[in-house]
Formats: structure tokens, C-alpha cells, sequence
């Protein structure tokens, strides 16, 4: 036993952070294409991941459903809000489930807790489950948002991360860090390399929803917005050695 909890803190040498929530949207699952999952990005991610866990770290992940239906997008064309969210975190459990497939192919194991239940195909989402499995040196992979309509998977991430007593949050993006206007469209934009959580929500940054934000900054919850464009860059975020934007105080 002392050989294993020794060989545990060797593997986590180095790492600011230990256990880490990771918030996917679903648009990072869908690579170039318009809609759908890219397994080969898919699979990309899940080698990042992997990396992560074989250095020591614990690692949950809340993963969206953008790439195959958006609720707020459904809701807009006139159909009922909360049905359009249910239909989201229906399209979160896909995801969530190629993920898992991902992982176990790189010899991760992990498991998919559903806040929905549904036991044909994944677990239910049980706390101290969760945290079992975590302790398991397991990726548990959050499906389904909060199971309730009206909110988002930011705001799921931001409360699963809480519950598993994580370090922080780390928002992958497609870009660095946070900007004061979209990067790819304003090319005076201002990067931050810190930020508060009040900062983010007086200058309305779009990093997450304001409900995640506030529930983040109550709770003195860190969120590291970086990119995952590059491989390798998780564990550099773990490491507190990559370029990216820190939320916190």
C-alpha cells in the first residue's frame, strides 16, 4: 500500500494541478466539419487525456452537444426551450460515450455518468460513485448537463467540479486565453493573462455563461481558459506552464 500511494505522488511530481475538471465543447469534437463527431480528433484529445492520467492526474470531463444539437438553437426555431435541452443532453451522452471509446483505446479506462439516467448504456450520475472512480485513477466523463433544462454545460462543468473537489476548471477553447473581442475577427483584441471572476462578468467576456462564472467565483473555483488545438497543451495547463488565461479571486 505505501509502494502505491508513493508511486501515485512520483506520477503527480510536478503537476500544480491534481485533479482537474475538463470542460469539451461539443464544436471540438466535430473538427473541420460542419456538424457530427471527428474521431481522429476525438482520438487526438483522448492521447491528451491519456498523457494527463499517466502523470499522476485525476481528470473528470463535462462534454457538450453543440456538434450534433444546441438547445438554444432548437428553441429559437420555435420549438419548446426545455424539450430543446433535453434533446442537448441527449447529444452529450453521444459524445460522452465516443470519448469513453476514445479513452479505452488508449488503454485509459473511464467511465460515462449520465445525470439522466439511462443504465442500458452508461452509469447514473451518484456522487460518491463518481468519486470512487476518480480515486480509481478513472477518467469519469459528466453526460447529460445537470440533467435539468435551462442550463448550460458550462454551468454542469463549473458544478461537477465543485462536487469532485477539483483544483479548477479548464475550459479548452480554440484559442489561448481570454480576449476583450473575438481574436479571429478583431485583431486589436486585448489577451489577459489573469482575470477575476467579477473582471469577467463586468466586462461581459464571453468565457462561460454568467451563471458558471458566479457559481465559480462563490466558490473561489479557478477556470484556466487555454487551447486545445495543440497537442500536448493539457498537461502543460496542469503543469501551470502553458499560455493561457487564469480566472480567479
Amino acid at each position: 500500500m505505501a509502494d502505491a500511494v508513493g508511486g501515485a505522488a512520483a506520477r503527480g511530481a510536478g503537476l500544480v494541478y491534481r485533479r482537474l475538471l475538463l470542460k469539451l465543447s461539443g464544436e471540438a469534437l466535430m473538427g473541420s466539419g460542419g456538424y457530427g463527431i471527428d474521431m481522429a480528433v476525438v482520438d487526438r484529445l483522448a492521447k491528451d487525456v491519456s498523457e494527463v492520467v499517466a502523470a499522476g492526474a485525476e481528470i473528470a470531463v463535462v462534454v457538450g452537444g453543440g456538434n450534433i444539437f444546441r438547445g438554444l438553437q432548437g428553441a429559437a426555431k420555435g420549438m419548446d426551450r426545455a424539450t430543446a435541452d433535453y434533446m442537448g443532453m441527449l447529444a452529450t451522452v453521444m459524445n460522452a460515450l465516443a470519448f469513453q471509446n476514445a479513452l479505452e483505446h488508449q488503454k485509459t479506462p473511464a467511465r460515462v455518468l449520465s445525470a439522466i439516467p439511462m443504465p442500458t448504456v452508461c452509469e447514473s450520475y451518484v456522487r460518491p460513485k463518481a468519486l470512487h472512480h476518480l480515486g480509481k485513477g478513472r477518467v469519469v466523463i459528466f453526460a447529460a448537463g445537470t440533467g435539468n433544462p435551462y442550463f448550460t454545460t458550462d454551468t454542469a462543468a463549473t458544478l461537477r467540479a465543485m462536487e469532485m473537489q477539483c483544483d479548477a476548471v479548464a475550459k479548452a477553447t480554440q484559442v489561448d486565453g481570454v480576449y476583450s473581442a473575438d481574436p479571429k475577427k478583431d485583431r486589436s483584441a486585448t489577451r489577459y493573462d489573469r482575470l477575476s471572476h467579477s473582471e469577467v462578468l463586468s466586462k461581459n467576456l464571453q468565457v462561460m455563461d454568467g451563471a458558471a462564472i458566479a457559481l465559480a467565483r462563490d466558490n473561489r473555483l479557478p477556470v484556466i481558459v487555454f487551447s486545445i488545438e495543440e497537442p500536448g497543451n493539457l498537461l502543460r495547463v496542469l503543469k501551470g506552464e502553458a499560455r493561457a488565461t487564469v480566472i480567479e479571486g
